[in-house]
């Protein structure tokens, strides 16, 4: 079942007029399907509008915070702000996917952990907030929930070739990743993970596939290493 959206609304803290909006937003085509409802009161179309909402807004943040970048780079640091996985890992930090109407079959193979379904209705949250109370608004949302922490966002997108790259700058040996846990049915599975570098753990990591455990597992690994190097 749904959590209540006020909750929703006191976390992100903003507070919709039309709350139609926010429903729409929460509203995942599954559940539309199995209720027989009109298409369009899902939030795919939100999606779409949220998705260009972003890009502007990112776009703004990077070009004043790095005014020394080329185009490329802002390009390459944006991608990695604005993919599927890196929306999904913002969005679990307001627990998104417990607010969705799902659809009975969607939600019994874990579509509210999907990093496809949370990230959509995360632009479809930008989108909704636009409409609702305009750019600035909108703007408000996305600096606080999704550009924030850029560095650390960047390294997480990249993990698995940033953490490479740092060992095969040294002598400490060849990185490997191993599987700690499988578990859950084919549909729901959840891995952990941990990252091996000459036999020494450096850092562990759980997700619904094994390339996203893997990443998490590479992300904690870069930051025990530079850490190590400060000490």
């Amino acid at each position: 079942m749904n959590r209540d959206w006020k909750e929703l609304e006191a976390k992100i803290g903003y507070s919709f007029q039309n709350r139609s909006l926010l429903r729409q937003a929460m509203t995942h085509s599954s559940y539309i399907n199995e209720h027989t409802k009109d298409k369009l009161q899902c939030n795919e179309r939100l999606e779409f509008l949220g998705d260009a909402v972003l890009e502007l807004s990112s776009s703004d943040v990077l070009y004043r915070k790095y005014p020394e970048r080329p185009e490329g780079e802002l390009t390459k640091i944006r991608a990695s702000i604005v993919c599927e996985p890196t929306l999904a890992y913002c969005a679990s930090d307001i627990d998104l996917g417990e607010y969705l109407l799902l659809g009975r079959g969607e939600e019994a193979t874990g579509g509210r952990g999907r990093s496809s379904v949370v990230s959509d209705a995360m632009e479809a949250l930008i989108g909704a907030i636009y409409l609702d109370g305009g750019f600035a608004s909108a703007k408000e949302f996305i600096d606080r929930f999704i550009m924030n922490d850029i560095e650390h966002k960047q390294l997480f997108y990249d993990s698995k070739t940033i953490l490479q790259e740092m060992i095969q700058a040294t002598d400490e040996g060849r990185l490997e990743y191993e599987i700690l846990k499988e578990e859950g049915p084919d549909h729901n599975k959840s891995f952990e993970v941990r990252a091996m570098v000459g036999g020494r753990e450096i850092g562990r990591g759980t997700g619904r596939t094994k390339k996203a455990a893997e990443a998490v597992a590479a992300y904690r690994g870069i930051l025990k290493l530079r850490n190590d190097v400060c000490i």
